[in-house]
């Protein structure tokens, strides 16, 4: 017989997901600052225009800026992609698959 998690139980599991997408997001908010510091660094001193302030030197950080922005609204706000409502709309769904398969071998 299967065990029902129990209410504490459950808000720990939700906690522990949310302090590992937190986690993520920062983590993916401390590789964008040192490599991008890394780059356009390295963009200034290779640079033989003496002009620094082109797209070419901050384009990296302006696209990959797009995408962590995109990973901190779904951390912290709107949750565009893969929001609260999908992952129940993907968990119900994914266990009605197994429920039907394995009632297909009984």
């Amino acid at each position: 017989m299967e065990r029902i998690p129990t209410d504490e139980e459950i808000r720990y599991e939700i906690a522990a997901k949310r302090v590992k997408d937190l986690k993520g997001f920062y983590t993916h908010l401390a590789v964008y600052i040192v490599i991008n510091i890394i780059i356009l660094i390295g963009n200034q001193h290779w640079n033989e225009s003496g002009n620094f302030f082109q797209l070419k030197n901050f384009s990296t950080a302006i696209f990959w800026g797009i995408g962590l922005v995109a990973h901190g609204l779904n951390v912290f706000g709107l949750g565009l992609f893969f929001s609260k409502k999908w992952e129940e709309k993907k968990i119900k769904e994914i266990m009605d698959k197994d429920k039907k398969r394995n009632q297909n071998w009984e």
